[in-house]
């Protein structure tokens, strides 16, 4: 009899401590929800009220579900093992601190850095430990918690039996359960419907996967793509491009031809395999120490045209956003027009090249072929202009190692770099197909008039592969050092030699022919090409892979924030950690139009 009444005096204990447990989460999760308003500061306030509607249930939903996780986690097994209530109250009181310090520190990350807590981050934040706890708080603040979740631990334990009677708990749940299912419910809806106010906030808060449509839309025939013009045009207002309106004014209008060629490399340019383009670069100014922005067409454009990082390419705004440059040419009057063969992509619904003229030319025998077309259709265009115009012309050839059926061009030679057998054979097809892209510069450039502005890059490098894969993940300097060439009317060739990018093409443009005053960090990531870079990094690629280029290492990162330091050969990889500082001002520019 008394061993029953030991055992049924401990199950009732061990009930009691339960219950305690879920009104312990439960506050939890409502001090959770006070410190997760941070995030929301960062990412930027609703505008709308369904934009409210969803961030209310979302937040209630979301971090009340995360701290009855931790519960069943950390603090229910020790219920079970250790039925006492002064043990579990000191030791729930301390797993709770630990958690909310935890989000208050992911919150802090995620504002300077735009990402959540991992190993990554918290190396990252660790070397720049100062510059984030810039004050007293990190060591009163967890007093203040500690203290907190103890009197919270013992006043609800002295209340517990109030809290059952009153019978609430089957309410809070039921509450917290439709808060927890009706906002996976909504971003259903808002991401069928690409509803940005909503889906802006997917990445806000931590551990948080939203559930979507898309897949299952798919997979039954639906194209979700499908909405209305007033849902695509409708963008997150925390955006800030340009962050402060264009003060453009052009004494005189100069017509704008911009020549972007896949695959060349800035070390091919010479005598032997491209006498035309090496002779004009000699009687011009000459960038000696140019990088693209990408290893691909798509973000390496975007950077040309927007004069932003890549990681930008990859948010919802820039899929409706046109880039600066052309929105100052429409204003200025000038004719526009796009110049390239077929890609797979459907690049005449990019925003990119919203009010241009798309000229798309085939090729019956592959690139080689659309290049002639493009170059005659370019020719027969600008000669019919009567108004100021920009062109953007796009070769492809030497992507592809493609000649024309029956073209003669140079004679092989020892490549300057070690190769492997295969790879030389690509070399020197490919410096055919150089030669070939040089032939049609030649007949280009001798049809347009002196005194349009010219400027000649490559879209990225090469590497020799015919994994076009490998290719894009390339990082290395063969794949991102482009020559680029401008023409000035009336003035002299000249070389430069400090380090230039892609990033500084739009703002050379804005300033130098359309006459804005702006300062360019209100548009770009760059500044105007004709002013020495004092930056001791550029940024290449894309958010899912890209290379740091410093003055004596590479950084290559993933999007799971591994990384691998390279020579600027990049023919060792270097045991090192990685250089904090310009990832931190990396970071900071690929979020700084969100942040203003």
């Amino acid at each position: 009899m008394i061993e029953r009444k030991k055992q049924q005096m401990t199950r009732d204990n061990v009930s009691r401590l339960v219950n305690w447990g879920h009104w312990f989460a439960f506050f939890n999760g409502i001090l959770a929800m006070l410190i997760g308003a941070r995030y929301i500061g960062s990412v930027g306030y609703p505008e709308t009220v369904i934009g409210w509607a969803y961030l209310t249930i979302s937040t209630i939903g979301h971090f009340t579900f995360l701290a009855f996780i931790g519960y069943l986690l950390f603090i229910f097994p020790i219920t079970l093992l250790l039925p006492y209530s002064k043990i579990l109250r000191g030791f729930a009181a301390f797993i709770a601190s630990l958690g909310l310090y935890t989000l208050l520190y992911d919150t802090v990350i995620y504002d300077d850095y735009g990402i959540h807590l991992s190993p990554f981050a918290f190396d990252l934040a660790w070397q720049d430990l100062n510059a984030l706890l810039h004050s007293t708080s990190y060591i009163i603040t967890p007093i203040v918690i500690v203290l907190v979740e103890l009197t919270a631990a013992n006043f609800l334990w002295k209340r517990i039996d109030k809290l059952q009677k009153k019978q609430w708990g089957n309410r809070v749940v039921l509450f917290v359960g439709a808060c927890f299912v009706s906002s996976h419910l909504f971003h259903i809806w808002a991401d069928a419907t690409n509803m940005t106010e909503v889906t802006r906030f997917d990445d806000a808060y931590p551990v948080s996967y939203p559930a979507t449509a898309r897949s299952f839309m798919e997979s039954h025939g639906i194209d979700s793509s499908l909405q209305t013009s007033e849902a695509r045009s409708e963008k997150s207002r925390k955006l800030s491009y340009p962050i402060n309106p264009m003060q453009c004014h052009a004494d005189t209008q100069q017509n704008v031809l911009v020549i972007s060629i896949d695959s060349l490399r800035a070390d091919m340019v010479d005598n032997d395999t491209m006498p035309f383009l090496s002779q004009y670069r000699n009687n011009n100014q000459r960038f000696m120490k140019h990088f693209s922005g990408g290893t691909d067409f798509d973000t390496s454009m975007f950077t040309l045209m927007y004069g932003l990082q890549g990681n930008y390419s990859d948010r919802k705004e820039f899929a409706v956003t046109s880039p600066v440059l052309t929105n100052i040419f429409t204003e200025q009057g000038y004719q526009q027009a796009f110049f390239a063969p077929a890609v797979s992509n459907d690049i005449t619904q990019s925003a990119m090249f919203k009010g241009m003229q798309v000229h798309i030319s085939e090729g019956a025998n592959g690139s080689a072929d659309a290049d002639i077309n493009t170059i005659n259709a370019i020719t027969t265009w600008q000669a019919n202009q009567n108004q100021p115009w920009f062109a953007l012309v796009n070769l492809t050839a030497p992507k592809d190692y493609d000649t024309p059926i029956g073209f003669l061009g140079v004679q092989t030679i020892k490549p300057k770099m070690e190769l492997k057998p295969a790879q030389k054979v690509l070399f020197n097809q490919y410096r055919q197909s150089l030669n070939f892209v040089d032939q049609q510069l030649s007949r280009l450039l001798n049809s347009v008039d002196d005194n349009t502005v010219v400027i000649i890059t490559g879209t990225y490098g090469q590497v020799f592969t015919s994994n076009s894969s490998d290719a894009r993940n390339d990082l290395s300097p063969g794949n991102v050092n482009v020559p680029l060439i401008i023409h000035w009317p009336d003035t002299y060739g000249n070389k430069v030699n400090y380090r230039t990018s892609h990033y500084g093409i739009a703002p050379t443009i804005l300033s130098h022919v359309l006459g804005c005053t702006n300062p360019s960090s209100d548009y770009s990531a760059g500044r105007s090409l004709l002013e020495p870079n004092n930056e001791t990094w550029v940024y290449i690629g894309d958010s899912r892979r890209f290379a740091i280029y410093q003055k004596s290492e590479i950084t290559v990162l993933d999007r799971f924030g591994k990384y691998r330091i390279y020579d600027v050969n990049y023919t060792k990889r270097l045991d090192k950690k990685m250089s904090a500082p310009e990832l931190i001002q990396v970071m900071r520019e690929g979020r700084r139009l969100y942040n203003q």
